[in-house]
Parts: C-alpha cells; structure tokens; sequence
C-alpha cells in the first residue's frame, strides 16, 4: 500500500506525463478523468484532471473533480500513512476547490467542493483551527444548496458539520461562541444533524457514505435501533464508489461495538 502512496503522489506531477495524455485537449482528460473515477481508479483520473487544467487553468470541471479526487485517494490511505502524505492530499484538494469557485462561483459542486475540502483538512488541526475553519464549512454547503437544492453531498456535509460541532463539549462551545468569533455555532444542533442527514439519505439513498453518517449520528443520540437499520443497509449496498470498501469496513466495526452494549 505504501507503494501505491508513493505511486499516487509520483503521478500528481504534470511533468511526468506521457505522451498520450498530451495529445488530448482539456474536454478530452476530464472525461477521461470522470471515466476513470466510475472504474475506481483516482490515481489515474488524477491524472487527466491535472493535464487538464496544465492546458486550462481554469477549467472549472477539472478544478472541482481534482479536488473530490484528491479526497477519496486520502480517504484511500492506510492508518499507517505518515500524516504529511495525507495533509498534502488534503492541502491540493483545499485549493483545487478554491479554483472551482473562482471559475464559477454558481455552481454548486465547486462550493460543496470547498466545503468537503476544508472539512477534511480541518479533523488534522487542532480543536482551536478546527473551530475557526467550521464558518468556512457551513458558509460553502450552505452556499451548495442555494445553487441546487437537491445536492445531497451538500446536506451531507451540514449533517455531519452540526453533528462534529455538537460532539465538542459544551464549554468548548461556550469558549468558540465567545472568543473565537464562531457564533454560527449556536446554529448548531443535533436536530439539525438528522434533518440534514436524512435529507442526504433520501436524496441518494444508494449512497453508503450517507446511511453510515446517519448511523453515527443516530448511535450518538441513543438510537441504537435506527443506527443498526442504517448500518445493515450499508452492509447489503453494493459499492459504488471508490471509497465504499473503506466505508463497509468502518460500518461493520461500529456494528460490532453496537453489538457489545
């Protein structure tokens, strides 16, 4: 696995392309880089997303897709991966997404991009960062579902926002909400966490991802019940993305610890 790492950061370069991806226009390496992601292979949809934004920079199709797949191939890394490995990861995604919204500032994917972008990033940093990078978050899903009302990616994004910032104790809380200017927070609520994540549910109900968060969520409030429907469905969905494999393995251990209570 270490290899593939070492692989995966060798082909982020755009010097170190073949001739091949040269010879396609931009248009040409994001449909080959959209293709490669359904066939589950972020390293090389990496790769035709960076060539094509080496011919248009500000390719906002690339920008937006780059940044989603920089994600998942640092959701990909082993436990054991140095952590700068997976910062870097985060780093590009964060500012791919900031290219998206600068291409296009209407649409929708770019701003929920920016969102899944800085939140991921953020859960390395410590509570004090985490806490003042949290507006930015809400600001872009927010943003998402203005633009498109049915983005279930964004609703994700709010459920597990209002549920990270409710798993921070209270006087943390307290101390955000009057000292580091984060008065958003008391927008938070674990209300708001199910709505919005059985808004994400119901939009994409064959999105593992989405049926796991809902299960935290639900195991946090007690509902060991309803966690445990969310989590059989992640068990029988099929995998669809990249990443699912790395989710059904997450779900079967909070199942596991469910099973113990």
């Amino acid at each position: 696995m270490l290899r593939f790492v070492r692989n995966i950061m060798m082909l982020c370069g755009v010097a170190g392309f073949t001739s091949p991806l040269g010879a396609q226009n931009a248009a040409d390496h994001v449909a080959m880089g959209v293709a490669a992601n359904q066939a589950h292979d972020p390293a090389t949809a990496i790769r035709h997303f960076e060539a094509a934004l080496a011919q248009d920079s500000s390719s906002y199709q690339a920008s937006w897709r780059a940044a989603m797949t920089e994600l998942d191939l640092a959701e990909l890394l082993p436990d054991s991966a140095r952590r700068s490995v997976r910062d870097s990861l985060y780093a590009r995604a964060e500012r791919y997404a900031t290219r998206a919204v600068a291409a296009d500032s209407t649409g929708a994917d770019g701003h929920f991009a920016l969102a899944a972008a800085v939140g991921a990033g953020s859960l390395t940093l410590g509570q004090d960062a985490r806490i003042r990078r949290a507006g930015i978050v809400r600001r872009e899903a927010m943003r998402a579902i203005a633009l498109n009302p049915r983005h279930d990616g964004a609703y994700h994004i709010m459920g597990r926002w209002n549920a990270e910032i409710m798993r921070i104790s209270g006087i943390s809380r307290f101390f955000a909400r009057n000292f580091l200017g984060a008065g958003v927070f008391k927008q938070a609520s674990w209300k708001n966490a199910i709505t919005y994540m059985e808004k994400a549910v119901a939009l994409d109900p064959g999105r593992i991802q989405h049926h796991l968060e809902l299960a935290r969520i639900y195991t946090d409030r007690k509902r060991e019940a309803d966690a445990g429907s969310q989590l059989r469905l992640v068990e029988s969905l099929p995998a669809r993305e990249v990443t699912d494999s790395v989710l059904k393995r997450q779900g079967a251990g909070l199942q596991r610890k469910l099973a113990k209570r």
